[in-house]
């Protein structure tokens, strides 16, 4: 949840860091008698949540309590990035002679916490050579040592005297941080005054003239109480109302709608649609709770939606039954025809029910596709096309980074894949409603289920299986060679500590919802520990035929020679199910998980793959965001392969700085974009698959 300043600043002053007072101002409903409780000049900034606010005139200044309202209302009619300008905050203009930056930031591409002090700040810190910014990682959970407070200090270049009071910012900033789960904390301006101002000691006071804050949306989940902090006006009313029914919605620029399950298969959908010439209206992932309530939000908001022209209803059966999705749309309907027209694809559990479903409501404007060549050719007839999206191929594989060089699994024995038939598995959460779910889909797989942990809850048992108090008491009682996890995201972090420090080999997180500082604070552990976690947010590992830890249907997965690697949990199971179709069975499948901190990687995956005797090929299932396609591809080239490997990566057609779903699916601006990872990949002789489609076909050539 990213925050605009005025709530920043509230943020910050709730954590005692100065800021200069301020009131905030609706720009359609001025006070005639406004009347600051603080005196002239004032500076006047609009609030919105893009940067470059300076230059497209959206801070202005007004010297006078008369000459406000006049720019109040000249900064109404002012549009920034798109958006008009509602929300302005006046404050106290504060003279000062030097801009400084200091900010503490949650870095993917650093896989930590990062402390960053520059003597030069405003838009000057966008100039900033890069020796001139001072870039600290900073280990959790224990915040910024001493020493790095010094050195970012020394950066500033003020005199010692200050050295006290900004120890003392620093501080008040990482107790923000940590307090309030943020993922971004900077001050920009911060501005340093001296002592003589009647109101600092002698070393003076710092002060925040401009603040930017993101929540982590999985902390703020765990604490409800910083809804406070959400300003509903910078959201489009698709996306307040997608974040008020509980699922993931990002407005896009087409005429088709698209609603799916899960957010790989939801941007794999969109490219589709984007590449074929149907441009997709939006993004809208329903999740796994695709029931009649959340269905009926969905198409309510798209049909609303008067650019919507037509509706692709993109849906893989895992867990998840396509018959009762079915049954929920068609509960929906009420037997009347949709609004606007329907194409409805259905795969995976239940697909042939659930198209049975739909093709008996004889309804006309609903249109049943038995596979996405299918839905694509039937929506092509029902709105005009647009030229295709082209998605180019950048030269160059870029450089592989300090934490993939850093990261050198070869020579590991960690590293040998060692699950399969019998492998002894214990189940964290082993008493909750989910957990019993999946424990029982485990057990008619074959997996060995041997214990179960529930804090307070050992002596009970759960379907046959002994539940213990802790896993230190569970494995004196048994050997554990893996531990699936099935505990909300407020506890998850510290029960796959928990599973490392008894020394289980194998940690198969499935929560999704954990904060990133916890993550942060818990992967070097686990690591040390000499654990290999997979996930959070993952659907598990399965050995086709043999064990499956994890939340995965079973039909999709037949016994053969490809590894599967993926980011994503639907596209783990469209890319199985096409290739059992095709003949060709799997070794073993895993998800890395999609949040932006897991623990194996594809590196990690690949040197798994290359060493096991039983895979031949390779696939890769990656997704926008981060550089983990980027740095496979590297490490493979640098290190030579001894087996073929193909990829498909989803979200190709994905808008610059748009979260699609997950934590881990942003593409920013300065990496984790398409053009990298396709470049990197084809680099590496690496072989792409357009589309899910193609998958079959290109492994069977490499077989």
């Amino acid at each position: 949840m990213l925050l605009d300043e005025d709530k920043s600043k509230a943020l910050f002053a709730e954590a005692g860091i100065p800021v200069p007072p301020g009131i905030l101002i609706d720009l359609a409903d001025i006070p005639p008698d406004l009347a600051p409780p603080f005196p002239p000049p004032y500076v006047v900034k609009a609030q919105v949540l893009s940067g470059g606010r300076g230059k497209a005139g959206g801070i202005l200044r007004a010297d006078s309590l008369d000459e406000l309202p006049r720019v109040l209302s000249k900064l109404a009619g002012v549009s920034i990035d798109g958006q008009a300008v509602r929300l302005a905050r006046v404050e106290a203009a504060v003279a000062h002679a030097s801009e400084f930056y200091l900010s503490l930031s949650v870095s993917r591409d650093r896989k930590s916490l990062v402390l960053a002090a520059s003597a030069a700040g405003g838009m000057d810190v966008e100039s900033a050579e890069a020796g001139s910014v001072c870039l600290q990682n900073i280990d959790l959970p224990a915040g910024p040592s001493p020493h790095q407070v010094r050195a970012a200090f020394f950066t500033l270049g003020l005199r010692k005297e200050a050295f006290k009071p900004f120890a003392g910012l620093v501080q008040q900033l990482w107790r923000a941080v940590r307090d309030n789960g943020l993922l971004l904390a900077e001050i920009n301006p911060l501005v340093h005054l001296p002592g003589d101002d009647g109101e600092g000691s002698e070393g003076g006071r710092f002060l925040a003239l401009d603040a930017k804050c993101e929540i982590d949306g999985s902390f703020a989940d765990i604490r409800p109480a910083l809804g406070r902090f959400y300003e509903p006006v910078h959201l489009g009313e698709e996306e307040r109302f997608a974040r008020e029914s509980g699922f993931a919605y990002v407005r896009l620029k087409g005429s088709v709608g698209l609603l799916a399950n899960g957010a790989g298969l939801a941007m794999a959908s969109m490219d589709s649609l984007n590449l074929a010439g149907l441009r997709a209206a939006n993004f809208l992932d329903l999740g796994g709770a695709a029931d009649e309530k959340r269905m009926r939000a969905a198409l309510s908001m798209l049909f609303g939606d008067e650019r919507v022209r037509a509706v692709l209803i993109n849906l893989y059966g895992g867990i998840l039954s396509c018959g009762d999705v079915a049954r929920a749309l068609a509960a929906v309907l009420g037997g009347r025809p949709p609004q606007k027209p329907l194409v409805v694809r259905m795969a995976g559990n239940g697909a042939a029910d659930g198209l049975a479903v739909m093709a008996g409501l004889g309804l006309s404007g609903v249109h049943v596709a038995p596979d996405m060549a299918k839905a694509l050719d039937i929506l092509r007839g029902l709105t005009p096309s647009d030229d295709p999206m082209r998605v180019s191929l950048p030269e160059g594989g870029g450089a592989l980074s300090k934490a993939a060089l850093d990261n050198d699994p070869e020579f590991s024995p960690l590293h040998g894949f060692s699950l399969g038939l019998g492998s002894p598995v214990l189940v964290q959460g082993a008493t909750g409603r989910v957990a019993g779910t999946h424990m029982a889909l485990m057990q008619a797989y074959g997996t060995n289920i041997v214990a179960g942990v529930t804090p307070f809850k050992g002596g009970t048992s759960v379907l046959g299986v002994p539940v213990y108090d802790s896993v230190v008491t569970a494995c004196a009682a048994h050997d554990i060679e893996a531990s699936i996890i099935f505990v909300p995201g407020a506890h998850a972090a510290d029960a796959a500590l928990e599973a490392a420090r008894a020394g289980i080999p194998w940690i198969v997180c499935i929560t999704e919802g954990i904060p990133q500082q916890d993550m942060l604070a818990a992967l070097p552990v686990i690591e040390r520990h000499g654990s290999r976690l997979v996930g959070p947010n993952t659907p598990g590992v399965i050995v086709p035929g043999q064990t499956k830890i994890g939340i995965m249907p079973a039909e999709p997965f037949t016994p053969g020679p490809v590894a599967v690697f993926s980011r994503s949990g639907t596209l783990t199971y469209e890319a199985a199910a096409r290739l059992s179709a095709a003949g060709i069975g799997q070794s073993f499948c895993m998800g890395v998980g999609g949040d932006p901190f897991t623990g194996l990687d594809f590196i990690d995956c690949l040197a798994m793959a290359e060493a096991d005797p039983g895979t031949q090929a390779i696939l890769l299932i990656g997704e926008i965001g981060g550089r983990a396609e980027e740095e496979a591809a590297i490490w493979l080239k640098a290190r030579g392969r001894t087996k073929p490997v193909a990829a498909f990566v989803a979200g190709i057609t994905a808008p610059v700085g748009k979260r699609l779903g997950h934590a881990g699916a942003i593409l920013e601006e300065s990496s984790g974009g398409a053009g990298g990872k396709l470049s990197a990949l084809k680099g590496a002789g690496i072989a792409l698959c357009a589309g899910l489609d193609d998958i079959p076909g290109v492994m069977a050539k490499l077989l």
